[in-house]
């Protein structure tokens, strides 16, 4: 019993004793891992620190978050469409290389492994910027997921990749006056990217346009066309709804592609129909005739001498297509006759004239939410002198848009509207300009422009379009120079319930053998216009006029023009 006991006793202390040690070992085992996750974590901390402080403490990663802001910013932008849904502008997912110079054993090497996967990279300029100091450098944007695959697998520690949500626009040059640009941190820099920037950050909708990309498409062809033909400095354009004020197209050129705004010069981004302030010449004599007729109650068989300059003051006023005769209204216009018209002006007077002027919006912005508006400049003092050159559009500068908006509430039955950037928008209130009546004239002396007059190369058979050349020199220290012009043609069509107003203005053009050497606005900015309306016509498959609505303007516009007027008349062919 005694030896039993004593082995059990023995076996007691001994099983005693390893436990003892068991617990004493896990203890510090224990111990240990505390130890253990203390230094793991204080080195954690301290290897943020170094993440977040280069040498010296400066910022680490400083331009990283500022794009990994940019980046949070642009990803809760709206998208921008056109009024058919066309993708203008979207925001999406990329993949960006970058590299810790720090990390980085060999320069040389890892550069010239970088260029064997992107053929346009800058091999020494990669290597410099991996030999740097900092601790964060971009090399490459917009990498795809195959070219990621391809860098991973080089095995380079000191190379990563970041996700950026970036803006994309589609359509590129296209609408890069209309749309405009956000810059790095994702702000709208110019266009609707900076009119509507709140409403494109607050909202997942997407901002429908009133453009249309069919019609830009078109519109930019012949604007492009006529620059390349007269070898011009740049051109603006623009469509407009006429009943509802909305701005179907609207193009500036020289353009830029948005996706590579720091690769645009000034003159490339700067938005000629919307900034550009111009003497816009003739087609300011269908604002100074309509309130002849309309403030005065003039007739067209109302006639002016036009048959000598006309002398006011230090002036000598001139026509360019001269007739040398005393001259009906339909006479006046349809050959744009400055004399003329500078009598119809005087007849108006100063006070009336200038008020006529105000209310077209020629002395204040135009009303459109868009942030690039330009004032235009008027006489001040505006002096009876004044009232005389403003009449033919001389003395008063404004932009395409002023002229576009204008020419619209003269043709659509005399109601001004604003101008509208997005579907659907309408004025409550239209101020009426002029009479239903006056309205129905200006559209036949309109379409007798194109007919018979300085205009007819903007003639397109069906499409009844009615409009007013004008060629205006621009003016350079205080004087106009005859070999810089500015040739443009407004229109509207068709002429007997008008729907469209077009705007072509051409900036420097130069005359061609084939224009006998002019650059004016018949040749240069009147066909630009015609291209447009058959474009516009295919694209709507629009119905052809029959010509009976022409006949009847021929007979009635026989009444006012004298016989060999006539002649003339009856003997052209009335294109259609």
């Amino acid at each position: 019993m005694r030896i039993v006991n004593t082995i059990k006793g023995t076996a007691t202390m001994l099983v005693g004793a390893r436990g003892s040690a068991v617990e004493t070992a896990r203890g510090r085992l224990v111990f240990m891992g505390v130890m253990f996750m203390f230094v793991f974590a204080s080195l954690t901390a301290r290897a943020g620190y170094l993440c977040v402080l280069q040498e010296g403490g400066e910022p680490r990663f400083e331009t990283a978050m500022a794009d990994q802001n940019a980046a949070a910013m642009a990803a809760g932008r709206a998208d921008i469409v056109d009024r058919n849904g066309v993708l203008l502008a979207t925001t999406l997912q990329t993949i960006s290389l970058f590299a810790d110079p720090k990390l980085i054993t060999d320069a040389t090497a890892v550069a010239s492994d970088l260029k064997a996967i992107f053929p346009d990279m800058d091999e020494a300029q990669v290597a410099q910027k991996l030999s740097g100091k900092g601790r964060f450098v971009w090399l490459e944007r917009g990498v795809s997921p195959k070219d990621m695959e391809a860098v991973n697998a080089l095995g380079h520690p000191g190379l990563d990749f970041r996700f950026e949500s970036k803006r994309f626009y589609p359509q590129e040059n296209l609408t890069s006056h209309i749309v405009g640009y956000t810059g790095v941190d994702g702000q709208g820099f110019a266009g609707v990217e900076r009119s509507f920037e709140k409403q494109l950050k607050d909202s997942s909708k997407p901002l429908q346009l009133s453009i249309d990309v069919r019609y830009q498409h078109a519109l930019r062809r012949a604007m492009a066309t006529a620059m390349a033909k007269f070898t011009a400095k740049g051109a603006a354009g623009a469509i407009v709804d006429v009943q509802t004020g909305e701005l179907i197209a609207a193009v500036s050129l020289p353009d830029f592609n948005p996706q590579d705004v720091n690769a645009a010069t000034d003159d490339q981004k700067f938005n000629r129909f919307a900034l550009g302030v111009y003497e816009m010449g003739s087609t300011f004599k269908t604002f100074s005739t309509a309130a002849y007729l309309d403030k005065l109650g003039g007739q067209f068989s109302n006639t002016f001498d036009a048959s000598k300059p006309l002398r006011r003051g230090n002036f000598t006023i001139n026509d360019y297509h001269a007739k040398n005769a005393i001259l009906t209204i339909p006479e006046i216009f349809m050959h744009s006759s400055n004399i003329g018209t500078a009598l119809m002006g005087e007849k108006v007077g100063t006070t009336v004239l200038k008020s006529f002027y105000s209310d077209l919006g020629f002395d204040k912005p135009v009303p459109i939410a868009l942030s690039e508006r330009a004032s235009p400049l008027v006489p001040n003092p505006w002096r009876d002198i004044n009232t005389v050159t403003v009449s033919y559009g001389h003395g008063i500068s404004v932009t395409p848009l002023h002229l576009v908006r204008a020419f619209s509430g003269i043709v659509n039955g005399g109601v001004l509207p604003a101008l509208h950037i997005l579907k659907g928008e309408h004025d409550e209130m239209r101020p009426r300009v002029v009479s239903e009546d006056t309205s129905d004239r200006m559209r036949r002396l309109l379409r007798l422009v194109v007919t018979h007059g300085t205009g007819e190369n903007a003639n397109v058979k069906g499409a009844m379009v009615a409009g007013k050349t004008g060629t205006s020199e621009k003016i350079l220290n205080g004087r106009y120079v005859e070999d810089q012009l500015v040739s443009s043609f407004v229109g509207t069509f068709p002429a007997d319930n008008p729907r469209y107003a077009i705007l072509v203005s051409v900036d420097e053009p130069h005359g061609t053998k084939e224009s006998y050497g002019y650059a004016t606005a018949g040749w240069v900015a009147a066909p630009a216009v015609a291209s447009v309306v058959r474009s516009m016509m295919t694209i709507e498959n629009m119905p052809v006029a029959d010509g009976s609505h022409d006949a009847a303007i021929e007979e009635e516009m026989a009444h006012y023009m004298p016989i060999e007027m006539k002649e003339k008349a009856h003997l052209a062919s009335f294109k259609q």
